[in-house]
């Protein structure tokens, strides 16, 4: 079985919704990335193999298949062919997975990964709102109705933190080292090797985004605690603070064959070690990070401890805490330049993000193993291990 590598890791810096990346088409926000990675790494583009998206809204500008779309907008030949894949939040991930696997079974030997989403243009719950019927037919709600029916993922996150105990303050004081974290990377320059600048146009002129839009390095307990919930009134524990930010963002992965890199001349920066993917209750919706982590760290036959580095969506505070209750990591190891809460969660772009987060960080520490997962709508989750090379 080939070994697959990974080559490179860019990303645009994430915009907050109707900020700066407001006027770029998604699918030319990832033809950027796409183009980024390419020409980063004097690679052929014609030497593509496949170009694998993630996108979770897939209406409006983001349908007709993207990656397609986005591998022809970046100039690759038209030989080039690209699809697009939904495992919703972790998406981008499994686009990760698919790319990775492909050419460890010899079907690929360059492939890239890529994640994609504009909530400003293309709003979350899009497919839902635009299209005929309703997503859920009379069997899975029939199955479900006897627990109280399917719930959206705030009304979740609540359940999970009422099951583990985690108290508003808990969940906010998270949130509050989450935009320290990403401040501190900021001001350290650790996301430079991973952000490639957008050009955006202001009022008066053209400037180059570069800064991810969303930290707030004002923020406070006290300013996150005056927030209201907002999924529960009164009583509820998840706020707009601490919950991921809704963003604009595009991410890409060059994954090779560790044969083909050599051939190009091109040093493997990591290579995959094992992979997972996991279903858990759709009601809790959330949690399946939980049994991810630990079917992934089995396949790799290694132990958490072992984990260098270790990237977990934060779509909720309440999520990594809850997975933090039951892996018992060192949380010093955990989202160490912060996450989704301080930068930002576009949808589809997300788990290509965290890869390019986590690499860079595995670099920048001397680490050696890196463990990145990502629950997702339904009850799902994806987990990765890496290895820095």
């Amino acid at each position: 079985m080939a070994t697959a590598v990974i080559v490179d890791a860019v990303r645009t810096p994430l915009g907050r919704r109707n900020g700066a990346l407001r006027d770029w088409h998604p699918v030319d926000l990832n033809a950027h990335v796409l183009r980024a990675v390419v020409e980063r790494n004097g690679l052929d583009p014609a030497l593509v193999d496949d170009v694998i998206v993630g996108c979770v809204s897939q209406s409006g500008e983001q349908a007709l298949n993207l990656a397609r779309n986005a591998a022809l907008s970046a100039g690759f030949p038209e030989s080039v062919p690209g699809t697009t894949v939904d495992r919703q939040c972790g998406s981008g991930q499994q686009a990760l997975h698919f790319a990775a696997q492909g050419v460890m079974a010899g079907a690929y030997d360059v492939v890239i990964a890529a994640g994609v989403e504009s909530m400003t243009r293309v709003p979350m719950g899009s497919t839902i709102l635009n299209g005929p019927g309703k997503p859920f037919g009379p069997l899975l709600a029939q199955r479900y109705l006897p627990a109280g029916g399917l719930i959206p993922q705030g009304l979740a996150a609540e359940r999970i933190a009422q099951r583990w105990g985690l108290s508003r303050e808990a969940l906010d004081a998270y949130s509050l080292e989450s935009h320290r974290r990403a401040v501190r990377a900021t001001d350290e320059g650790r996301f430079k090797g991973e952000i490639v600048p957008v050009t955006v146009d202001t009022a008066t002129r053209k400037r180059q985004f570069k800064v991810d839009e969303g930290i707030r390095r004002d923020t406070s307990l006290e300013a996150l605690a005056a927030l209201k919930p907002a999924f529960v009134k009164d009583s509820g524990t998840v706020t707009a603070g601490n919950a991921s930010q809704l963003s604009d963002g595009a991410a890409a992965v060059l994954v090779m064959s560790e044969e083909r890199a050599a051939a190009l001349g091109l040093v493997p920066r990591a290579r995959f070690v094992s992979f997972a993917v996991c279903g858990d209750d759709p009601l809790t919706m959330l949690t399946a990070t939980i049994p991810a982590t630990a079917g992934v760290l089995a396949r790799a036959g290694l132990t958490l401890d072992q984990m260098d580095v270790v990237e977990v969506n934060e779509a909720f505070a309440a999520v990594v805490l809850a997975w933090a209750a039951e892996c018992h990591p060192d949380m010093e190891r955990v989202n160490v330049n912060g996450g989704a809460i301080a930068l930002g969660h576009p949808l589809g772009c997300s788990g290509v993000r965290l890869t390019a987060t986590l690499l860079c960080e595995l670099e920048r520490a001397g680490g050696r193993y890196g463990l990145q997962t990502m629950c997702e709508g339904g009850g799902m989750a994806n987990a990765l291990v890496l290895e820095r090379l």
